[in-house]
């Protein structure tokens, strides 16, 4: 049936976990993981809520295909309320905790209240514990996974976890599983830290044996995967450069985002592209990149494992950071180089294994560095403040914030707020390039104009994986569009929208869609799961999933009219590549896509939409 049937409800403040059926016909109107955890988040918790209070949820959440033979049948959702942006909150990741969490017998995990004092989860199938987590209090997050693995003596042992920057209030900490992938964005790791929770520990020896029809759902997996390995994208182009082979590709059409979106290209783009983690370096003639890696399930393995030079100024006489870890992808490297302006390979790679380590994100981290520096340039942040000088193109100041911000130490504190509350505490908010809150990715929208209606729309702020637009508008997938035109592209973003919702609910990666559309997944989840799940149905899935998250935010008093993106994206043209002389035309595209959506002039779905999804 895809589904275990089963979650577990974990009360933080009583300390007492219990089982509980899952409702089947919300996994019927939902599918999973966004879909499903979202439904529960909207009938439990108060939109208006602190999300930093223990009134607000938090839920670890699979998809019916977690788990499985699927192609990249392993991920993981995080969904809650956001304390970055206010929205409903929904973090996907890889790696191998969620097969784990499928494999114990759980579908999802409620946590609710605060503890009184710092806990984890261990989980070894039906077998579930709250355990004191006071000694790695403070620990970061590799560390604190040494420590469990020590204590339980399992090397199989998954582990999900928040360091020391959740436990200090940064708004855009993440939660990091296997060491170096995470649910990354919205600050869902200082919501688990708010609730005094430090780790979930997952051991499941049950299987996943639950599939509808195996016979025709291998047929459609070994379909599926014959696909993906005869696609330029999925067969040759993320294996080898994974989304690294991006910035180059992006700088040259003029739409990378650079010096905090005062440019849009990089004169040092091609230094931090995925070519150049190739090439061995002058100093050790080592390449940057030891190999590649895959999630579980994975057949593309768009994974960077990474080493940097020993003698690089950033590790020395810290061994710790000797050994190959997860390298840069394409939206790391983009905001922690092309953003601040920094072009020192090792420099980027060494704060990626730092937010890897402590658990932030580093998009938000590295735009709001970019906020910083240029209000640094003005004269507004001095280096009194700041602790070095932070301008432009230092690897040094983006070094020490990385260092800073994992410790909540010093300037830090203040990186650690995002680029929104910098910028607007140091009396300039037009310098923060956020959307609700939360920064936005590696695609300046006057260059691609789809991507900035994503942006301006996206349910939990600014974000490139709720309608990956560049898709179409520069790869040509599923067909080609003009990305310096705004024709038809409320429609575009809509069905990116509609069908990405369907995507992440099912426990699939993003990723495959680069070479899979619908009608590809859709056999492999209607033989896995009971009921009729055609390409139809899982659009409405997905409309329905987008319309429900818009309701929450409204009563949470996200509006219209926070449907915007920066003043400096609508008014400062591009002033080099393709894209010269663009503004991002996000004004003039919304009514449309209001009309699309089936919503107000304001941006409030209708009473017949709404009707027609089962929502009122």
């Amino acid at each position: 049936m895809g589904w275990t049937g089963k979650i577990l409800r974990v009360d933080l403040t009583a300390g007492t976990v219990t089982p509980e059926p899952l409702n089947r016909e919300w996994a019927d109107l939902y599918l999973g993981q966004r879909g499903l955890a979202t439904k529960y988040l909207v009938e439990e918790v108060d939109p208006r809520c602190d999300p930093l209070s223990p009134e607000n949820k938090m839920i670890f959440t699979t998809g019916p295909l977690t788990g499985t033979m699927a192609s990249t049948g392993g991920r993981y959702s995080v969904v809650t309320k956001g304390p970055l942006t206010g929205c409903v909150a929904c973090s996907n990741s890889g790696g191998f905790l969620g097969q784990e969490l499928k494999n114990a017998g759980w579908d999802m995990i409620i946590f609710e209240g605060r503890a009184p004092s710092p806990v984890y989860l261990h989980i070894e199938d039906d077998r579930v514990r709250l355990l004191p987590a006071d000694e790695i209090r403070g620990a970061s997050v590799w560390h604190a996974d040494q420590w469990l693995h020590r204590r339980h003596q399992d090397p199989l042992l998954r582990i999900a976890a928040v360091g020391r920057s959740a436990e200090s209030g940064c708004l855009y900490a993440a939660i990091i599983n296997d060491l170096h992938r995470a649910a990354g964005r919205s600050g869902v790791g200082t919501v688990m830290a708010s609730k005094n929770l430090k780790a979930v520990a997952v051991r499941g020896t049950l299987g996943v044996g639950n599939i509808e029809d195996p016979d025709r759902f291998m047929e459609a997996v070994a379909a599926g995967k014959r696909v993906l390995a005869e696609n330029a994208v999925t067969g040759q182009g993320l294996p080898t450069y994974g989304t690294q082979v991006l910035m180059n590709v992006i700088n040259e059409i003029g739409a990378l985002p650079t010096r905090n979106a005062r440019e849009v290209q990089f004169e040092g783009a091609n230094d931090i592209s995925g070519e150049a983690m190739h090439e061995p370096r002058p100093s050790d003639g080592k390449p940057n990149l030891t190999t590649n890696a895959g999630c579980f399930a994975c057949t593309i393995a768009c994974g960077r494992i990474s080493t940097v030079d020993r003698g690089h100024f950033s590790v020395q006489n810290k061994p710790e950071y000797w050994g190959s870890s997860g390298g840069l992808e394409y939206e790391a490297a983009w905001s922690l180089g092309a953003d601040t302006g920094v072009d020192d390979l090792d420099a980027l790679t060494y704060a990626n294994f730092i937010c890897n380590q402590d658990g932030f994100d580093p998009i938000s981290f590295g735009a709001t560095v970019a906020a910083a520096m240029e209000l640094y340039g003005m004269g507004v942040l001095t280096a009194e403040q700041t602790g070095v000088p932070f301008e432009f193109g230092s690897a040094e100041a983006l070094v020490k914030a990385a260092e800073w911000v994992a410790k909540g130490e010093g300037f830090g504190r203040e990186l650690a707020l995002g680029s929104k509350r910098l910028c607007e505490k140091y009396g300039h908010p037009e310098l923060s390039m956020t959307v609700k809150g939360q920064e936005f990715p590696a695609y300046d929208p006057r260059g691609i104009q789809g991507m900035g209606l994503t942006y301006a729309t996206s349910n939990r702020g600014a974000c490139h994986l709720r309608s990956y637009t560049v898709a179409s508008e520069v790869l040509g997938i599923p067909e080609k569009t003009d990305p310096l035109t705004i024709e038809g592209k409320p429609a575009l973003v809509k069905a990116f929208q509609d069908a990405t919702a369907a995507v992440d609910s099912s426990g699939l990666c993003i990723f495959t869609t680069f070479a899979w559309s619908l009608e590809d997944i859709a056999p492999q989840i209607d033989a896995a799961c009971e009921g009729d799940w055609s390409v139809e149905k899982l659009l409405e899935v997905g409309e329905r999933i987008w319309n429900m998250e818009r309701a929450f935010n409204l009563a949470a008093g996200i509006t219209g009219a926070d449907d915007t993106l920066p003043k400096r994206l609508r008014t400062e043209p591009a002033a080099t590549g393709p894209a010269s002389g663009k503004v991002a035309e996000v004004e003039a595209m919304m009514p449309e896509y209001y009309r699309l959506r089936g919503w107000d002039e304001k941006g409030v779905p209708t009473g017949e939409t709404l009707s027609r999804l089962g929502l009122s």
